[in-house]
C-alpha cells in the first residue's frame, strides 16, 4: 500500500499564525486523527512481521510500532537555499546538519503522536488534548499537547520528531517509544518538567 502522508492545510509556523488560524489548527488536528490512526494500523499492518499489529490503544502496541518506526526513519540532504536560510535565521555561529528527516518520516511522527496522545488519553482518563496560546516565545506555543492534572503535559508531535532525529542518529532506539510511555506514566512524570525542547529533563533513553 501506499502510505498518504499528511497535508495539514497551514504553515505550520505556529509563532507567525494568528490565534484564529491557530485555532482552527487545533480543530483540523482533532477532525482528522481518527483517519491518520487508521493509516498508521494499514501503514505497518503492510510490512511483513508486522501484520497482527492494530492501533488498539494498549501500551504494549508501542513495543512492535517503536521497531517498526525505528526502521521507517528516514533522512534527505538539505538543499544550498535551505542551508542558507537556516543559518541566516541562527544567532550564534554553530555547525548545521546538512541532512534533515523526511516529509514521510514528519508525518509518520504526527500520526504516531497521535497514536501516543490518544493512548495517553484513554489509559488516563483526567488528561485532554489541549493547546498552549500563552506565551509565543515558549517552544509548544500553538502546538497540540496532552495536558491534564497530576503528570506532565506533552507535546507528543514535537516528541516523536525529537526521537526520529535521535534514531537518525543513532541516540535512540525503537525502545524509545515504550520508554517515553512507561517514563510518562509513572510515578515520576508528576515531578518531571519539559525543557525548552519540549523533553522531559533527567530521562535517558538506552
Amino acid at each position: 500500500m501506499t502510505y498518504p502522508i499528511i497535508q495539514p492545510p497551514f504553515t505550520l509556523k505556529f509563532c507567525e499564525m494568528s490565534k484564529s488560524e491557530l485555532r482552527d489548527y487545533f480543530v483540523w488536528f482533532m477532525d482528522v486523527m481518527p483517519g491518520r490512526i487508521k493509516m498508521l494500523e494499514d501503514a505497518v499492518s503492510a510490512i511483513p512481521g508486522f501484520e497482527s499489529w492494530r492501533a488498539d490503544f494498549n501500551p504494549d502496541s508501542l513495543d512492535a510500532l517503536g521497531e517498526w518506526f525505528a526502521d521507517q526513519v528516514a533522512t534527505r540532504e538539505r538543499t544550498a537555499e535551505e542551508m542558507s536560510e537556516i543559518k541566516a535565521k541562527m544567532t550564534m555561529d554553530l555547525p548545521i546538519e546538512s541532512r534533515e528527516l523526511t516529509n514521510r518520516t514528519y508525518s509518520l511522527a504526527m500520526d504516531i503522536g497521535m497514536y501516543l496522545g490518544e493512548m495517553m488519553r484513554k489509559t488516563h482518563p483526567s488528561l485532554r488534548w489541549d493547546q498552549y496560546l500563552k506565551n509565543k516565545r515558549d517552544a509548544d506555543y500553538g502546538q497540540v499537547s496532552i495536558n491534564g492534572t497530576g503528570v506532565v503535559s506533552m507535546n507528543v508531535v514535537s516528541f516523536l520528531i525529537g526521537i526520529a532525529g535521535s534514531i537518525h542518529r543513532k541516540k535512540k532506539t525503537g525502545r524509545a517509544l515504550r520508554q517515553t510511555y512507561d517514563i510518562w506514566s509513572g510515578p515520576a512524570s508528576v515531578c518531571s518538567f519539559r525543557n525548552r525542547r519540549g523533553e522531559i529533563e533527567g530521562v535517558r533513553f538506552d
